[in-house]
């Protein structure tokens, strides 16, 4: 029995009556491997930080069938108030971004995609329409994801090397479509605070994970729905000087990697990208910071653990 005909065996009987094999067949499907943080960062820096964006704009109500426009007003302030603010901040400060773009978002506005890749910014797959992979069949999953790629590629003059997964998430066919893409990293998983390389059924992929976490995504703290009980339950002052800050002191401390994942629509207002820039005020009190794209960080770690492994035979 192949480990997907056992996936599928399990997933239609109660978890307590997996067998030993089912459950560890489950695990290790896709796994952390070697942690891939450096002993040291280009130009002997302490720490790396990495910001991304998620430039998602109308999609998401979009996703959802939503079409009034109340929600898409919403997505649009992304792409018209946001995305200029992001940039304009970034570039006060010289500091390179990733944004992970729906390709919906980059036909839409291909104006917006091409100025990322103008302005040295990376830009990485984030889906079609931020639809839910976990809801789709492997092979339009896999169309959507090529079809994903060509299209920032036509529309910024960039192939993209990397993919968050919209929303996050990660179906048992995720990984294998981004190892025929040929892609250089993944943002989507949680297993660490460093990078790492991702295993599939406990082989090595070469894929590095440059692993974000909710509790470093603007969105969880200033999202509102008013149709649900999601409400706003952090001040930005909370969140970005209090949360995120003390995650930067601890990397910095620990001479790791600080990844920030944040939405123009959401970090793009006023009172949240001024304690955005009052964050970076304080990263950049420190010294030895590298601020790179996602990109750029998973070349360098990939080629480390390489040496290291040369040296090391």
């Amino acid at each position: 029995m192949t480990a997907s005909e056992e996936r599928d065996q399990a997933t239609q009987r109660h978890p307590w009556q997996w067998e030993e094999a089912e459950w560890r067949g489950v695990v290790e499907r896709v796994r952390a491997g070697r942690s891939l943080k450096p002993d040291v960062w280009p130009q002997g820096a302490r720490a790396a930080v990495a910001l991304s964006f998620d430039t998602d704009h109308e999609t998401i109500p979009l996703r959802d069938g939503q079409t009034g426009p109340g929600k898409l007003s919403q997505g649009e302030y992304g792409a018209r108030v946001g995305s200029p603010r992001v940039l304009a901040l970034l570039e006060r400060r010289s500091i390179p971004a990733t944004f992970f773009m729906p390709a919906v978002c980059a036909l839409m506005r291909p104006q917006e995609a091409r100025e990322y890749s103008l302005r040295g910014h990376e830009i990485g797959i984030h889906g079609w329409i931020h639809e839910r992979n976990m809801e789709l069949d492997p092979k339009s999953e896999r169309d959507l994801a090529f079809r994903c790629a060509d299209t920032l590629e036509r529309v910024s003059g960039q192939r993209p090397v990397g993919i968050r997964t919209p929303s996050w998430d990660f179906s048992d066919h995720t990984l294998d479509i981004s190892r025929e893409l040929g892609l250089l990293y993944d943002s989507s998983l949680m297993a660490d605070d460093d990078p790492y390389e991702i295993l599939a059924d406990g082989e090595p992929t070469g894929i590095v994970e440059l692993p974000p976490e909710w509790i470093r995504d603007d969105d969880i703290y200033f999202e509102m729905d008013r149709y649900s009980p999601l409400r706003p339950h952090g001040m930005p002052r909370q969140v970005v000087g209090g949360i995120w800050r003390d995650e930067f002191d601890v990397a910095y401390e620990e001479g790791g990697l600080f990844q920030l994942t944040m939405h123009p629509h959401v970090i793009g207002h006023r009172s949240r990208i001024t304690v955005l820039e009052e964050l970076l005020a304080h990263i950049e009190g420190h010294e030895g910071i590298w601020y790179a794209t996602h990109a750029e960080i998973a070349r360098y770690v990939k080629d480390q653990a390489k040496r290291s492994t040369e040296s090391s035979s």
